[in-house]
């Protein structure tokens, strides 16, 4: 197998909105960034899909927020989950990197008084989300990407990272496929930064990008590193369900905090039923919990979902607030402005990943982490509006303690690892009896059947003994020898990452008897102060850290 060397200060995996603010930092230090994308640069992440909003007190509408108020609706939220001092961090930070933001150019809605906008999201005490209409994410991925052509800072695109490169416990570089040749570059790093996303791939329905298939876990987790939380996958509670090609992609909580509602097909409110004091604004755990009762009790649409309602807004003020779902909706033939829209649960964002410190490293020397790939910050549920805030935070954190690290770093290799990767990967072109593709619709049928909403131990149990069956299986897969764009080669990587994260996700749903933010368990509905503690793992053992 050809093997092509690249080397770098910091490597950044990930070019979304936590990769694209390291890559300035790193920049900023004056050291070299090179970012790699598993897809197309700034294309192939979920920063640019994020609609609704960024979480920052600056109190322009509700002049009774303050940081502590956004700390006990990101803990409460997180059900008490998340690690405090991350939370601090987060909120405390926030405002300033969005200010960064409209330094790179971003624009944000305005008040007639010139001061930012802010609007009421799920979960909040106070109106603190900032937004651009209902692309925010797109508008400050497009400032980031701006920023990084204009410093040249260096992006390759197209090349899914197969391992970390480690010389004992600490990691100085990765293993990538080139997917346009087949060939595997090696990128020797002083420091590395994960900031690869989540993993909503792995279920039918989701809102996430194609690449997010949780690569980021999986070498983490091959490397040595502790993953955390793993068992806490938040389903948005709105996904569109019609047509079958648009099935998952989601339809922001904006709809809902501005005014829209969820209605059963009796025609009923439900969610005075659920959350009679927020309604459609509780947490994202509690209102997707809420339609998935109705649709399972029976009260859901044909195409099982249930409706969500803004023909009572003005039309004007649709436009103005919530333009691209106009358009998303327009382009299937639904007037959202005079009828109802189909929605329901969708796989959207991983609570659990990389632990983190405060500074962004990880158990590992010279690897650090940021945005969804890393666990900790969000506890058992995000809040909407806390995931940008969360790249911008830790992106630009990650960024300088990487580059402090670089500083203090000399390049290493470690060739015989980088030869049995190659090896490794080779050694899946071969002719065998699965074919990838069916393999992975195979995961995801039985994430959905088994471990989505609503669990319990036997259901669990079942999913864990037919993973570890499917671990086997992998020997079987059917690869061809393409050279160029060979998607049986990559989904075959992607498969062995997916069965890998899958297992670790069943086993700490598992261990957790207990009902905490996105993680229910019908058999144990309850909410238990014994089991206010995080669960990690690594490849040597399960650890439990208290919060």
């Amino acid at each position: 197998m050809k093997i092509k060397t690249i080397s770098t200060d910091v490597l950044i995996i990930g070019s979304g909105g936590a990769g694209s603010r390291a890559a300035i930092e790193v920049d900023d230090a004056g050291l070299k960034a090179t970012i790699v994308s598993k897809g197309l640069s700034f294309r192939s992440g979920c920063t640019g899909m994020a609609e609704g909003g960024y979480n920052a007190v600056f109190k322009t509408v509700d002049k009774d927020d303050s940081i502590e108020a956004h700390i006990h609706d990101t803990l409460k939220g997180g059900s008490y989950l998340n690690d405090e001092k991350l939370v601090e961090i987060l909120v405390s930070e926030s405002p300033k990197r969005l200010i960064d933001l409209e330094n790179y150019g971003a624009l944000f809605d305005r008040q007639e008084s010139g001061e930012i906008d802010q609007r009421p999201f799920g979960g909040q005490t106070y109106r603190r989300t900032c937004y651009q209409g209902d692309r925010t994410g797109a508008e400050l991925l497009n400032a980031l990407k701006e920023e990084i052509i204009k410093r040249d800072i260096e992006c390759i695109e197209e090349v899914m990272i197969t391992s970390l490169v480690t010389d004992g416990d600490e990691v100085i570089g990765a293993t990538g496929l080139d997917l346009k040749d087949s060939s595997l570059i090696y990128f020797k790093a002083k420091a590395t930064i994960l900031a690869s996303g989540g993993a909503g791939q792995l279920y039918p329905v989701t809102s996430n990008t194609f690449q997010k298939n949780g690569d980021g876990y999986a070498i983490a987790y091959r490397a040595g590193a502790d993953l955390i939380d793993m068992e806490q996958i938040q389903f948005h509670p709105t996904g569109m369900v019609a047509p079958e090609s648009k099935k998952g992609v989601l339809v922001t909580e904006a709809v809902r905090a501005e005014g829209g509602k969820l209605i059963n097909k009796d025609g009923e409110r439900f969610m005075s039923k659920y959350a009679p004091e927020k309604m459609e604004l509780a947490t994202r755990d509690v209102v997707a919990r809420s339609i998935y009762q109705e649709i399972i009790e029976g009260r859901g649409t044909e195409n099982g979902g249930v409706y969500l309602d803004i023909s009572h807004l003005d039309d004007d003020y649709i436009d103005e607030k919530l333009e691209t779902m106009v358009l998303q909706f327009d382009n299937v033939g639904v007037d959202i402005k005079h009828d109802p829209i189909e929605v329901a649960p969708t796989a959207h964002h991983f609570m659990g990943g990389l632990k983190i410190n405060t500074d962004g490293s990880s158990s590992l020397k010279n690897l650090f982490g940021a945005g969804e790939v890393c666990g900790g910050v969000h506890g058992a549920n995000r809040l909407g509006g806390n995931a940008l805030a969360d790249t911008q935070v830790f992106g630009k954190i990650s960024g300088q303690s990487a580059s402090d690290a670089a500083k203090d770093s000399e390049l290493k290799s470690n060739d015989e690892q980088v030869e049995l990767e190659a090896s490794r990967i080779e050694g899946l072109i071969k002719k065998g009896t699965i074919k990838p593709q069916e393999f992975k619709n195979r995961i995801k049928s039985l994430m959905w059947e088994k471990v989505a909403i609503v669990r319990d131990e036997e259901t669990l149990n079942e999913g864990l003994k037919e993973l570890l069956e499917m671990q086997k299986e992998l020997e079987n897969l059917d690869v061809s020898d393409n050279k160029q764009y060979n998607n049986d080669l990559v989904t075959a990587l992607e498969v062995i990452n997916m069965v890998e994260i899958c297992i670790l996700t069943v086993k700490s749903a598992i261990l957790r008897r207990e009902s905490r933010g996105a993680h229910f368990r019908s058999d144990f509905p309850e909410t238990k102060d014994e089991w206010k503690k995080s669960i990690v793992q690594n490849k040597k053992e399960i650890k439990f850290e208290a919060r």
